[in-house]
């Protein structure tokens, strides 16, 4: 990152939401994705990132929403860059919350967002009330309010679907085989012809099929994997090395290049942030 770019991150431990503000100029993101709901503003310049298959240009007073794995970039195409701010919703927090806030239809499966960009003043304005709340010194009756003001926001911007399976028929049988085969061997040093080989097909017709169903190659929806699972991880207060090592990283300056590359932070602090000292 140059000098011009920051990132304020911090964990809630209560609730495991993430709150982030911060500032690109230039080159944000690489293509990743999150394990969180992603709800967050433009707070200044030119916000723009791909996601849905489409380009979306966020801009001052705009609401943006991410849902987890969907792949999504930053960029900031005009002078002055862009500053935003935003929660990373823990998905099984929302899910719960949702549920006892008696949000209809939420028995019937996961929350999805209609929409990637909306303007909602009073959703925008509910977003920096929860995102001051989890961060200042405060009660846990004014955090809670907080947070219902949130969800209560969302709830017309949510619509529900079934869960996601593995086996989702609306994705074609390869590229669902190599998915659930990636998952399943993380860690291991997987080459395309073995991939190919386990789903029945050639190493081209598998890219192919890979990359219309996901949006990204096989090797690089395995890195995207793995940093996932590092966040994770590294979130609980596990070590850099170590979840290198494990994760099939060559090392700690390997998973360093792309997790900087993906979320503009080191593995170690991003691990700071999430478990302060005490």
């Amino acid at each position: 990152m140059t000098s011009t770019n920051w990132i304020d991150l911090q964990q809630d431990g209560d609730t495991g939401i993430e709150t982030i503000r911060a500032h690109f100029e230039g080159h944000a993101y690489d293509p990743h994705w999150h394990d969180s709901y992603l709800v967050g503003f433009t707070e200044q310049g030119v916000q723009q990132f791909h996601c849905r298959r489409s380009r979306h240009d966020s801009t001052p007073g705009r609401l943006f929403f991410v849902e987890p794995g969907e792949i999504h970039d930053g960029h900031a195409p005009t002078r002055g860059g862009f500053t935003y701010s935003m929660l990373y919703l823990d998905a099984d927090w929302l899910q719960r919350e949702l549920h006892q806030f008696g949000t209809p239809g939420v028995a019937a499966g996961e929350p999805g967002f209609a929409s990637t960009l909306v303007d909602d003043a009073s959703l925008i304005a509910a977003v920096a009330n929860a995102f001051t709340m989890l961060r200042a010194p405060s009660t846990r009756l004014q955090r809670d309010a907080a947070l219902d003001t949130l969800l209560q926001g969302m709830v017309p911007h949510l619509g529900w679907r079934q869960r996601r399976r593995d086996d989702d028929p609306r994705l074609p049988r390869v590229a669902r085989r190599a998915q659930a085969y990636l998952h399943a061997h993380s860690s291991d040093d997987i080459g395309l012809q073995t991939l190919a080989e386990h789903c029945g097909v050639d190493r081209f017709r598998l890219t192919r099929a890979f990359k219309a169903a996901f949006g990204l190659a096989p090797h690089a929806y395995l890195v995207q994997l793995r940093l996932s699972l590092a966040r994770q991880r590294l979130a609980t207060g596990e070590s850099p090395a170590a979840v290198a090592g494990e994760l099939g990283f060559a090392d700690q300056s390997h998973l360093g290049r792309w997790f900087r590359r993906a979320y503009g932070l080191t593995p170690a602090d991003y691990r700071r942030r999430c478990r302060p000292p005490t």
